[in-house]
């Protein structure tokens, strides 16, 4: 007699996320291993309870585990104990583990940025960059680029403790110089290699860019952590400037896949079978 399939319960806890298309990277992630999987949407405005009361209803009724996005990334990492020591450094998660001995964080944010980078420029490095919101995936995104040897780190968001609180952050993860950007820097791209919307601007709705209509410069390459909608103005307007683009897609992706592993604890053997699936060519 075979065994019976072993059914994964996931879920992602945030707003704004009817949009999302992590229900169908998890699930085909279970299909490629035989894995039944499934995914809810859990937005705490809807149900009454604040994020803590959530993770713990998730924990009583059987979930594996829960992704975290926007804007309760910070207050997992602060409120469930680290699972990887560079969760604890940077101060965000976006992965929940429910295990045996209470739930653990991880942060596939981190890990998938720089995987992505990795498929799309290979061994080159960052350069001098310049980072647009440093919320949960602007800290993930932020230690990624001092991971893959980026030369200088400039930061803006329009909370000035949140920037002071990601430089200190990677100040003490890796020597790169990292600063807060002079607010023109947004106007005149001129001497930045690189330029990263870590916003929520450009998404379903949350319209506009992080960048004024007028902006100038020459940046190489340019990356949205926005992923739905695709083509955003910020897209728009980076590559109008004549930067390569890695579109967020590809962080959803390998976070994805990076997260999956995580929950179920198994290895992803074919992840361009399911890459191939969701983007309707397998």
């Amino acid at each position: 007699m075979s065994e019976p399939v072993r059914t994964l319960r996931l879920g992602l806890i945030g707003g704004n996320i009817t949009a999302t298309r992590s229900p169908a990277l998890h699930v085909l992630c279970g299909l490629s291993l035989g894995v039944n999987v499934t995914y809810d949407l859990i937005i705490p405005a809807e149900r009454g309870l604040g994020f803590p009361d959530l993770l713990a209803q998730c924990a009583r009724l059987g979930f594996a585990g829960v992704n975290v996005t926007y804007p309760h990334k910070e207050e997992a990492a602060a409120q469930v104990p680290a699972g990887d020591p560079v969760v604890r450094a940077m101060g965000s998660a976006n992965t929940v583990l429910f295990t045996p001995e209470g739930p653990r964080a991880f942060n596939t944010d981190h890990s998938g940025f720089v995987a992505a980078w990795r498929a799309a420029f290979g061994a080159r490095k960052p350069g001098r960059v310049l980072v647009l919101g440093t919320g949960g995936v602007g800290r993930a995104v932020g230690f990624g680029l001092a991971d893959l040897g980026a030369s200088e780190i400039l930061l803006h968001d329009t909370d000035a403790g949140k920037v002071a609180s990601l430089a200190a952050a990677i100040r003490g993860h890796s020597a790169v110089a990292v600063a807060a950007a002079d607010p023109a820097r947004l106007h005149d791209l001129a001497g930045i290699d690189g330029v990263v919307n870590c916003t929520p601007l450009g998404m379903e709705g949350r319209p506009g860019s992080p960048l004024p209509e007028a902006v100038r410069g020459r940046p190489v390459w340019a990356f949205d952590a926005v992923y739905t909608p695709a083509d955003t103005p910020f897209r728009a307007q980076v590559t109008g400037l004549g930067a390569a683009f890695l579109g967020g897609y590809e962080l959803y992706f390998q976070q994805g896949v990076r997260a999956f592993e995580i929950f179920s604890g198994l290895e992803v053997a074919n992840p361009d079978w399911v890459r191939g699936i969701l983007s309707h060519r397998a």
